[in-house]
């Protein structure tokens, strides 16, 4: 077997097999000789058929099957060894001529190959990397929303503005009828209000959606519709109130906290409010690291300079797609991929020449933090190392798993990298602040 390579310029090579039969004839034969002991051929009996009758109804068929075979696995074998990026995969070049009655083969493949760049990380313009801080106004609520929330409920006769009101809401025409629990100051606007100040349990209320909550996106839990049905939706609901509610709050005791952190983990208010800072200031931390990823992210791409085999990959994309694509189609798809792909080598590039890898150690403690946080939302706040130990083992059992968290890590590896390597600026803002610079 021969195997060459025609570079047709820094991005694009033909890689041609040359496949004689001394290359494929033994493996033929050793399948032919088999089939010939268990064939079923009326008229002989099993074991001695005819070896040529055995080639003339087997041999073309096995004989394609192993060169295919050879042909796949010596390729694959060549550009291990050549060491070669490749884009997408090998696409063979068309060979209408080809004579399977032949004993040589030729056989010609496109390859798309993966540019040769630099990352440079220390871009001109700072990149901001937000510190969010819990201010105390955002305490403060907290600590108002876990009083209340631990608090008793008070049944009331009529409606105030500190009510909680459970009822049903109804639209026969969307076929809406749902059951709510909600508090008054989430009603928008003095006039919707007043419909509900001062009803007693068996009213129904007339409303209509548009504007009647603070947050529209509140309409996707009361009303059970979708988040694009809930942004200006405007039709006429009924409101029928079960219960009028007024919530105590609870004494900031050692009981209450207690049930919150855990015996004497906390034993004051000053202590209660420092942990929810704590734990929000982590929380914080987490959105502040995805944005900065982000950013850091949109910005190497964008300045991140080198060509691509795009004629290859349009090719590549009409080849392997599950329907066929017509030459604008292809392209319109290239375009779509086109920044993903380029992320992907640039993101390569980065972990290579940093050597950051993801060791089964540093998995598997990830998995054990992974566990112990979702065990943590269903009241479970100390497991056992054990427990902790078979839980995670399980989790990293299934593949997709395994691949997520190893994702979540090495996302993790990337951003320290960025923090150390890269041109940031530090902006310390409220969380309130940061939602409304980041997301408007």
């Amino acid at each position: 077997m021969d195997i060459t390579r025609e570079q047709i310029d820094d991005l694009n090579a033909i890689v041609k097999v040359a496949i004689k039969k001394e290359d494929y004839s033994d493996k033929v034969d050793k399948i032919l000789t088999d089939y010939r002991k268990t064939a079923n051929i009326p008229g002989f009996r099993k074991g001695h058929v005819p070896m040529g009758l055995v080639k003339k109804q087997y041999g073309k068929a096995v004989l394609v099957d192993e060169v295919n075979k050879l042909l796949q696995d010596s390729l694959n074998k060549y550009l291990t060894e050549e060491k070669l990026d490749v884009l997408g995969n090998p696409l063979p070049k068309a060979q209408d001529n080809l004579d399977w009655d032949s004993e040589n083969f030729s056989f010609e493949f496109e390859l798309g190959l993966a540019p040769a760049f630099d990352v440079d990380l220390k871009t001109k313009k700072a990149i901001t990397h937000y510190q969010i801080i819990a201010d105390d106004k955002m305490i403060d609520e907290q600590v108002d929303r876990i009083a209340k929330q631990y608090g008793k409920l008070i049944s009331q006769d009529e409606a105030t503005q500190e009510s909680e009101i459970t009822g049903v809401f109804k639209n026969e025409e969307k076929e809406i009828e749902n059951r709510v629990t909600f508090t008054l100051d989430k009603i928008k606007g003095k006039r919707n209000l007043g419909k509900f100040v001062g009803a007693k349990a068996g009213d129904t209320l007339e409303l209509k959606t548009k504007s009647l909550f603070e947050d529209d996106h509140d309409l996707i839990n009361y009303l059970k519709v979708d988040h694009d049905q809930a942004h200006d939706l405007d039709i006429d609901v009924t409101f029928t109130i079960d219960e009028i509610n007024k919530r105590e709050a609870a004494e900031l005791n050692q009981e209450l906290f207690d049930k919150l952190f855990g015996k004497d983990a906390v034993t004051s208010e000053k202590e209660m409010r420092a942990k929810i800072k704590e734990d929000a200031e982590k929380q914080f931390a987490q959105q502040a690291d995805q944005k900065l990823l982000n950013d850091i992210t949109e910005n190497l791409v964008e300045n991140t300079k080198f060509d691509l085999p795009d004629v290859f990959l349009k090719k590549w994309i009409q080849a392997t797609g599950e329907n066929n694509l017509s030459d604008e189609e292809a392209s319109e798809e290239y375009s779509k991929s086109e920044k993903g792909l380029r992320y992907q080598l640039i993101e390569g590039k980065i972990i290579n020449d940093n050597n950051l890898q993801v060791s089964y150690d540093e998995l598997k403690d990830f998995a054990k933090k992974y566990v112990s946080m979702q065990m943590a939302q269903f009241g479970q706040t100390d497991p056992e190392d054990e427990v902790l130990e078979n839980i995670s083992a399980r989790v990293l059992s299934n593949q997709e798993e395994a691949k997520r968290l190893s994702e979540q890590v090495m996302s993790e590896k990337l951003v320290n990298l960025y923090k150390e390597k890269a041109n940031l600026k530090t902006k310390e803002v409220t969380y309130e602040n940061f939602v409304k610079e980041v997301y408007g």
